[in-house]
């Protein structure tokens, strides 16, 4: 595809169906253990289910913060898929037992592409120093570099975990404590304008704030779905941060890692709606071969799942809400 015109064609269920929700980013793990007890110790999160694949040899773990109101599934369970903030966990059998093998993280040379995750705070010097005290690993201290408000800290395969405080000066809302939240995923894009109408014409999100970085060269796009009442784009879950190196989108050599192909981390973010199926069948009867998918809805050996491809080549799940874990 050459022009972001490729992506102007609007989706009108993607545009006029409320129930659509951003509703979890995956990456893979070494030590599903480690990893759940990571997230669950020291940042307040509960697994909300798990799910086998003998045949496949791999395992799914759902993670979330407390949430005040639960959808229920078809089971009377907690509907996973309708949420925001959900967190997966991809645990490939026996990684656990290979010394060597180390997730990519998608933060080194030659494999950048995916960013960080990242969790919002209330009160973000008080997060910093509880998990300081629990002994986190910090890749960058509220002290060091140029940003004084914001954290980073590393999870057990070394993903980096951002940390930020959603109480601002300039925010009306929210004004008291609301729990930790899980805010933002990022991904660095080759050319904003292809990526910004491929997210917004062909999955409906909007552009929820913006940040300009002109000494370094770089500006951050946050999209998303409609921020609810008594929410800011810092303390709504759900919000897809794209980082756009300026003059990237001018180098037809370069491109970014996409998690999936070796060296393997990041996996995808997932996008759910009430009729998946219906949300499926428009793209693809809109956009014909000139959009990628592995696979189209229902095709693969998951049934009830799609799996699109961005303009960087990110994986974007498609699912239906009231699925079961």
């Amino acid at each position: 595809m050459s022009n972001a015109e490729d992506y102007t064609i609007k989706i009108d269920k993607a545009h006029n169906d409320p129930s659509l929700t951003f509703n979890h980013t995956c990456f893979r793990v070494k030590d599903p253990q480690k990893s759940v007890s990571f997230y669950e110790n020291n940042f307040g999160m509960k697994l909300m289910g798990k799910k086998d694949f003998p045949d496949m040899k791999f395992s799914l773990y759902f993670l979330s913060f407390p949430k005040s109101q639960w959808n229920k599934n078809s089971q009377g369970e907690d509907d996973v898929f309708s949420a925001e903030g959900i967190l997966e966990l991809t645990h490939n059998w026996g990684t656990e037992s290979q010394a060597d093998l180390k997730m990519n993280n998608g933060n080194e040379e030659p494999h950048r592409g995916f960013g960080h995750i990242c969790f919002s705070y209330a009160d973000v010097e008080k997060a910093c120093a509880e998990l300081e005290e629990k002994g986190v690993t910090f890749k960058k201290k509220m002290s060091d570099g140029r940003q004084k408000d914001i954290a980073f800290v590393l999870d057990p395969d070394g993903y980096w975990i951002e940390i930020i405080q959603y109480i601002k000066g300039g925010e009306s809302v929210p004004r008291t404590d609301v729990g930790t939240k899980f805010n933002h995923t990022m991904i660095r894009v080759k050319d904003i304008n292809k990526t910004l109408a491929f997210y917004q014409n062909v999955l409906g999100m909007k552009i929820l704030r913006k940040s300009d970085h002109p000494n370094a060269k770089f500006t951050l796009y946050f999209l998303g779905y409609p921020v609810k009442e008594g929410e800011n784009s810092s303390s709504k879950e759900g919000v897809l941060e794209v980082t756009h190196n300026w003059g990237t989108e001018n180098d037809p050599d370069f491109h970014y890692h996409n998690g999936n192909t070796e060296p393997q981390g990041y996996g995808h973010i997932c996008v759910s709606c009430k009729d998946a199926a219906a949300l499926c069948d428009e793209i693809e009867t809109k956009y014909g071969d000139k959009l990628s998918w592995a696979p189209k809805f229902n095709q693969g050996k998951l049934k009830n799942i799609a799996f699109l491809k961005d303009p960087d080549g990110y994986s974007i799940e498609i699912v239906p809400h009231g699925l079961t874990v």
